[in-house]
């Protein structure tokens, strides 16, 4: 790997990073945009809507197990990073000087396991940002079942107590 990728591929795999974690932390849809309007259709005050939607709330979050209110968490630990092609560079030239050695040329035999091993953490880190991907999409999605679950036990607390809600 020559020293001008370092740098790419370092800014790559931090952005790679801070994009999976913004999803699973700030899913799509998760803003109060999310929320539905309630319209107060038997002319209920303003302070008696505050009262009802509170009361909705702690019905719907009962109903659901779903706290809109908490920050979100993952349903389940991420999966561990793996691979890198430094990294496998680094364990193949080891692996490849020992056999090297043996067969009479510890510096070749380092050169091949270097690069076999550069090869083989690449290949280990492509397939680690691709779970990471999955990962986040599937928290992503469990967190929107979850809040539409609630919005509709919300939803219907709220037309119970004769409000239109869209």
């Amino acid at each position: 790997m020559n020293r001008d990728t370092k740098p790419g591929t370092r800014i790559l795999t931090a952005c790679l990073s801070i994009l999976i974690t913004a999803t699973v932390l700030f899913p799509a849809g998760m803003a109060g945009a999310q929320e539905p309007y309630v319209y107060p259709s038997k002319g209920q005050s303003k302070d008696q809507t505050e009262k009802d939607k509170y009361s909705c709330y702690q019905w719907a979050k009962g109903q659901t197990g779903f706290d809109p209110m908490q920050q979100p968490t993952a349903s389940a630990p991420p999966p561990p990073k793996k691979g890198g092609a430094v990294r496998g560079a680094a364990g193949g030239a080891a692996v490849g000087a020992i056999g090297g050695a043996i067969a009479g040329d510890a510096g070749k035999g380092a050169a091949i396991g270097a690069a076999t091993g550069g090869v083989i953490g690449a290949a280990r880190r492509n397939r680690s940002n691709k779970e990471q991907e999955q990962y986040a999409q599937q928290q992503s999605a469990e967190y929107n079942q979850k809040r539409s679950e609630y919005n509709r036990a919300w939803g219907a607390c709220l037309e119970g107590k004769g409000y239109t809600v869209k």
